[in-house]
């Protein structure tokens, strides 16, 4: 699972776990993130094999150097930056992680016979109107072109979102306006979210693996 520490990667490594996996490997490139999911594996699967790795996704010495230690079978791709008016004031940034990060990622599991790439999209990739969005519709391009070329590995691609409670998301940011007083940031008056809780995510993106 790369991107392991985040709010979708440690809830999907968490269901991972309970599913008794011969080992779970962990790419994190935030240490705190790290050392948190580690510790939720310690303290509820302690029976569960795993590895942690320090990793960006953009570094592709060193996923190819994992992924050859490790050789797993999945490998379920949450490694992102997802904060839309971030990625929209550092586009270069989100376009390495999200688009170059991605591909490196699905080129290690390529050359070493991984089963199946599960990456995790949004429904920001849909006609996108922002840089994530769009950095996120070029990554699932750039597994749908692997998938064309590839004879070994199955790609796909789930989106979902908005994800209650996952980091950036807008109902955090919501009661830390409220609890200010106020006033509360609106995109538009008429809008309308639609919300899956994490562990709806996480599921969602294991059903994907599964097909």
């Amino acid at each position: 699972v790369t991107g392991a520490g985040g709010s979708i990667g440690s809830e999907l490594v968490r269901q991972l776990a309970s599913l008794n996996p011969a080992e779970i490997v962990l790419i994190e490139n935030c240490e705190f993130n790290a050392y948190q999911v580690d510790r939720l594996l310690a303290r509820h699967f302690p029976q569960v094999p795993r590895k942690l790795h320090l990793c960006c996704i953009r570094d592709r010495v060193h996923l190819q150097a994992i992924f050859e230690e490790h050789r797993p079978d999945m490998v379920f791709n949450a490694a992102a930056l997802k904060h839309v008016p971030l990625v929209e004031h550092n586009p270069a940034e989100g376009i390495k992680n999200n688009v170059l990060g991605t591909l490196k990622a699905a080129q290690a599991a390529a050359r070493n016979g991984v089963a199946d790439f599960v990456l995790i999209s949004t429904d920001k990739a849909v006609r996108p109107t922002n840089i994530m969005g769009a950095s996120k519709r070029m990554a699932e391009m750039v597994l749908q072109a692997l998938a064309a070329t590839s004879s070994g590995t199955k790609f796909a691609m789930v989106r979902f979102g908005n994800v209650l409670g996952s980091s950036g998301s807008v109902v955090p940011l919501f009661r830390k306006q409220i609890m200010a007083g106020g006033p509360i940031t609106l995109t538009h008056p008429e809008i309308t979210r639609y919300f899956m809780t994490i562990p709806e995510a996480a599921q969602v993106v294991l059903q994907a693996g599964v097909m």
